[in-house]
């Protein structure tokens, strides 16, 4: 069964144009070079947004994130920050597009002298590319809710390999999901190197117990954005939240379970490793923070 990426196929996305370093083109036209270091290494960075009522959805968190990681990996954009926003908004505006559509900004070194990893022999012209699709989360996966499993692929810590670092490298990521999917599994539940809960292959990952929603520390799961607005929400709603180390035993006993991303928001988890959750889908907490959220774009926005 397909994961908290599913989405329905909207034949609109045929026609659109596709931002490549300052020109729109047809997207069977989009192409990179084959020595590119996006293609070639996975060096680059990405961020994925949504337009929602002819509003870039917290943007500044997103641009904020894109540019630190730029930066984690000495990337030169080449571009401002208004710049950045003016290329998004540009795509958005010649696409026609207002609403129900899923961004994905990339970044990559850009091509390369030859493809071998000194990022010294990249010829100093990174690739930008934009590509915006109408694209809604599956209705039918809040009632359905998503089935976890635990992955012997484990997060790491920022020594190693930074999982808050929005890398173009997520094969760590895909072999995660890939060891569960014989398992029934939509998505992988990620322990961190001590043994904690820490996030999913491509999502973050809450329960709740007692009315409590518990998640990890952070400290080796994605740096999510809307991760921090579900703590956000909850902490300004009265909602009790507590970030901690939990081990998988809690997480079994959990009375309801979701995870958190840009595409999908907050989405339903009905089971973990086999044991069911026993809330009805959309679990009474799920179903607030989902309400709270939805309030949340639409007071959010990028002007």
């Amino acid at each position: 069964m397909p994961g908290s990426q599913d989405f329905t196929l909207d034949p609109r996305n045929e026609g659109v144009l596709v931002y490549q370093n300052g020109d729109l083109v047809p997207r069977h036209e989009a192409v990179v070079s084959i020595f590119d270091a996006g293609f070639v290494l996975g060096d680059g960075v990405w961020e994925g947004l949504r337009l929602h009522r002819g509003r870039l959805l917290f943007l500044d968190a997103h641009l904020d994130r894109l540019l630190e990681g730029a930066k984690a990996i000495a990337l030169d954009i080449g571009l401002t920050r208004d710049e950045l926003v003016a290329a998004l908004r540009r795509t958005c505006a010649e696409n026609a597009m207002e609403s129900g559509v899923h961004i994905r900004l990339m970044v990559t070194r850009g091509p390369k002298k030859a493809p071998n990893q000194d990022p010294r022999n990249a010829l100093g012209r990174p690739t930008i590319v934009i590509v915006a699709e109408y694209k809604e989360p599956s209705e039918e996966i809040v009632t359905r809710g998503l089935a976890l499993a635990t992955s012997a692929i484990r997060c790491t810590p920022k020594e190693m390999f930074d999982m808050r670092l929005n890398s173009h490298s997520r094969l760590a990521l895909i072999r995660a999901l890939l060891d569960v999917i014989p398992k029934g599994a939509d998505e992988a539940l990620m322990l961190d190197p001590k043994g904690f809960v820490s996030s999913c292959n491509a999502t973050n990952f809450f329960f709740v117990k007692d009315g409590e929603v518990r998640t990890s520390t952070g400290e080796y799961c994605f740096n999510g954005v809307t991760r921090a607005n579900a703590i956000a929400l909850c902490r300004d709603n009265g909602i009790a939240i507590r970030l901690g180390d939990f081990g998988l035993e809690e997480v079994h006993r959990a009375d309801e379970a979701f995870v958190t991303g840009t595409f999908g928001g907050l989405t339903p988890v009905r089971e973990i490793d086999g044991h069911v959750l026993p809330a009805p889908l959309p679990g009474p907490v799920t179903q607030r923070l989902r309400a709270l959220y939805a309030e949340l774009k639409d007071r959010d926005g990028d002007d």
